[in-house]
């Protein structure tokens, strides 16, 4: 996948950091499950970038003993035979973050001021046997201290976060690509099927991953269990049959000034709840994007349609997302004006048969903010934001935000679809408004640094069901090697 934006000269930093960049109002590089294994094909030899997947580096150019230059590079290549393209490299992240948040959930449903400290260490082993198989396999251990409440996203003792089998070769004038085993899985923005790299435990699937590529198209077709998350002892993650989501996907670059993609997917949840209704869910999905840059204008546009059932009622659900920017092409600060345009549909009447709450499946936890006060259903959403970069290792995001909802008869829906107590049936359709700021700075190619700061003001929906203002206070240290 390409990039949506105007970039400035690359940083390896800015590709460890892509995953939150979504938080800053960029449109970023597109960290997808379908990427290439590796960027093996690059001209010039060079160190790789630390990558928001870390399977996509390529540490083959260490085979030249001249390029290792820093300190355990002969952890980063481990030569297996007499051919540079086969080799073991380890690797590991650490992200440390602080989170302040003085009314989580709006401080509803007994919901206090909660400060607390979250920690991820990742380790992980590239093996790569030759140009057409690789074995990645990565070990997670997540663990948050002073929390008042830790959920399934929160902590996770250690565990593996991944282990698959990739495989590539030609095929019909193209290239196609296998993965199976525990990966993760991320389409576009990241709006529904996402890495979920905003909270503390990132989403992997159970999948089965096909590809074929040639030229400016993709196919893909999936199967997959995601995982479920538990932290009461070492190695107790699973999946299984009750939670399946699979589908086909076309990608087609090149049409336009933009690119194109669609896909048809399938979702089963057994036993699902909802306001108003519960038992097993089944969902029909059609996905619709559009993205590209002309000048200094970018813009992503998604649009999805979901039907089926939950229980005995039918579902009847959408959601829209649209990001919109210019960047003024200056040297100094490179200024951007970005409009984040959003909507997702609530259920309107509860006794009427049918089910209207949209399911954000997989959301990424960041696309609104950090703070996690805003859900993908039963939304109308307007964000406005400049972005500047004053150097070139720091960028700067100002933002404002408001918000209804759809419908009254639902309720208002924190991150990533829980009801607010008390708010379905009651109040107003404005929800509320916000103020984000966010600084990331790139310490080093392997450093970043940034701080986050939202508040967000609720309207009476939300102070009816006895919430009040809240303020969320982040700041975050993430290490790569």
């Amino acid at each position: 996948m390409s990039a949506r934006r105007r970039v400035r000269p690359a940083s390896a930093c800015r590709a460890l950091a892509c995953g939150l960049a979504c938080a800053a109002g960029l449109t970023v590089a597109e960290a997808t499950f379908a990427d290439a294994l590796s960027a093996s094909q690059t001209a010039a030899p060079a160190r790789p970038a630390i990558a928001f997947h870390r399977w996509q580096e390529d540490w083959s150019v260490l085979a030249d003993p001249a390029l290792r230059t820093q300190p355990l590079d002969r952890l980063k290549y481990l030569p297996l035979g007499g051919s540079p393209d086969r080799y073991l490299s380890l690797g590991a992240n650490l992200r440390e973050r602080f989170e302040s948040n003085d009314a989580a959930g709006f401080g509803t449903a007994h919901r206090s001021a909660d400060s607390r400290l979250l920690q991820r260490a990742q380790l992980h082993a590239d093996l790569r046997w030759g140009p057409h198989v690789q074995v990645f396999t990565q070990l997670e251990d997540a663990r948050t201290a002073g929390a008042a409440r830790v959920g399934p996203a929160d902590a996770n003792r250690l565990d593996l976060r991944q282990a698959f089998v990739a495989l590539n070769g030609p095929a019909g004038g193209g290239t196609w690509k296998l993965r199976a085993g525990r990966q993760e899985m991320g389409f576009d923005l990241q709006r529904f099927v996402a890495v979920r790299d905003g909270p503390n435990v990132r989403q992997a699937f159970d999948a089965l991953w096909l590809n074929w590529e040639r030229g400016p198209w993709r196919v893909i077709s999936f199967a997959s269990q995601p995982v479920q998350y538990r932290s009461a002892r070492t190695f107790d993650d699973y999946s299984n049959g009750h939670l399946r989501f699979g589908g086909f996907r076309v990608e087609r670059q090149r049409v336009g000034p933009g690119d194109l993609a669609a896909y048809v997917a399938h979702y089963r949840r057994d036993d699902a709840h909802f306001p108003g209704v519960s038992g097993d869910e089944r969902r029909d999905i059609l996905d619709l994007r559009y993205a590209g840059q002309r000048g200094g204008l970018d813009w992503d546009l998604e649009a999805m349609r979901q039907t089926g059932r939950v229980g005995t009622k039918a579902v009847r659900a959408w959601a829209t997302g649209a990001r919109l920017g210019y960047t003024w092409d200056q040297p100094a600060w490179t200024p951007r004006l970005g409009l984040q345009l959003d909507s997702a549909s609530g259920d309107r009447h509860a006794g009427d048969g049918r089910l209207g709450s949209f399911n954000p499946l997989f959301p990424n936890g960041y696309y609104f903010t950090l703070g996690g006060y805003t859900g993908y259903a039963n939304l109308l959403h307007v964000k406005p934001s400049i972005t500047v970069h004053p150097t070139a290792r720091l960028d700067v995001l100002a933002a404002v935000g408001w918000q209804w909802r759809q419908t009254t008869a639902d309720a208002v829906y924190l991150q990533p679809d829980v009801p607010v107590p008390g708010t379905a049936g009651h109040g107003g359709r404005r929800t509320g408004s916000y103020t984000q700021l966010r600084l990331d700075y790139r310490v080093s190619h392997q450093l970043h640094t940034d701080l986050e700061w939202v508040h967000y003001r609720v309207a009476p929906a939300i102070r009816q069901a006895g919430g009040h203002d809240a303020d969320y206070l982040e700041l975050e240290l993430s290490f790569g090697w």
